[in-house]
């Protein structure tokens, strides 16, 4: 596994997503002729629609003459409306919406974290169905990831 964390106090965060974006779908791509691998980005939706965040993700490959996202491709693209902060307290069973900004909300987003990392892997079980209270940007999470088959890795 490798993680790409996002640079401490280097601007924008989602900006360098972006920026990122095309570099890890190639390298994807290059990988996976050979080994099995997924890609799993996630960039917040912030004030922007989850489907505007992504076309911004369609359109930066499209300017690097990059091929879009394929259905058989391991990669998915998770985008939290309006941060990460709303899906994690949405899975520790927390009342949301997904105007509201959290992030500065609680102090104990460690313990939430951890808690709702085991909710989140139990929603992507086969057959396994969230709650009516997920927020619409978490539930097509939960779909994107449930599609990566993590046995071949």
């Amino acid at each position: 596994m490798r993680l790409v964390p996002c640079p401490a106090g280097a601007g924008s965060g989602e900006q360098w997503v972006r920026e990122q974006f095309v570099i890890e779908v190639k390298a994807y791509r290059r990988r996976h002729a050979h080994t099995a691998t997924a890609l799993i980005v996630v960039v917040d939706a912030d004030t922007l629609s989850v489907d505007e965040r992504l076309a911004q993700l369609d359109q930066n490959l499209e300017a690097t003459q990059t091929d879009r996202i394929r259905l058989d491709e391991q990669i998915a693209t998770l985008v939290p409306k309006r941060n990460v902060e709303t899906w994690i307290l949405c899975l520790n069973d927390v009342s949301v919406d997904e105007e509201t900004d959290y992030k500065r909300s609680r102090k104990d987003w460690e313990t939430l974290v951890r808690s709702g990392s085991e909710t989140l892997y139990h929603w992507t079980r086969p057959n396994a169905q969230p709650p009516p209270t997920c927020v619409p940007s978490l539930r097509l999470c939960v779909t994107s990831l449930a599609r990566l088959d993590f046995r071949r890795s």
